[in-house]
């Protein structure tokens, strides 16, 4: 099982702030299971954007993080401020 998050933007755009996945063995790192999450389309398409941060394990990563059976993963647009 995947334990997945969404915050800020994305968690209105996508109407949820977390769900679990069934884990699949295809999905070797966050960007497998990003594009998992497209396929969905219309609204989860808000996932595509070149900004989008993650983390896995409550630990920032790349979309090039090796995933596993029990993790958790988070999406969330980067944050600016000034």
């Amino acid at each position: 099982m995947i334990d997945l998050h969404y915050f800020a933007r994305y968690r209105e755009t996508l109407g949820l702030d977390a769900e679990q996945l069934e884990w699949d063995a295809s999905l070797r790192t966050v960007n497998d299971l990003r594009r998992t999450l497209l396929a969905r389309g219309n609204a989860w398409e808000v996932l595509a954007e070149q900004n989008l941060m993650c983390a896995r394990n409550q630990e920032l990563c790349g979309l090039d993080e090796p995933i596993a059976d029990g993790d958790e993963v988070a999406f969330f647009p980067t944050v600016t401020g000034g």
